[in-house]
């Protein structure tokens, strides 16, 4: 897979993200992909402050990416 197609694939996978972390008045971008292994994403809105995005990261942005590019081995958010 191309660095391209990974990061499509990965928008893909945010865009199937994005409604949930909007109706909660949030929201998320991608940041980078490092070595093709490492997504930095960036919560926004109310996922900054939200006590349970650690959570929503790993079970909800990072399973639901690794469903669309399964080479990818961790997601970070950077404030």
């Amino acid at each position: 897979m191309s660095t391209d197609e990974l990061r499509i694939n990965i928008e893909k996978a945010l865009d199937e993200i994005r409604p949930f972390l909007q109706n909660d008045g949030g929201d998320i971008s991608l940041v980078s992909i490092e070595d093709d292994k490492l997504v930095k994403v960036q919560l926004e809105g109310a996922c900054t402050s939200c006590s349970v995005n650690q959570m929503t990261l790993k079970s909800g942005v990072e399973m639901t990416i690794k469903k669309y590019a399964p080479q990818i081995e961790k997601v970070i958010n950077i404030s």
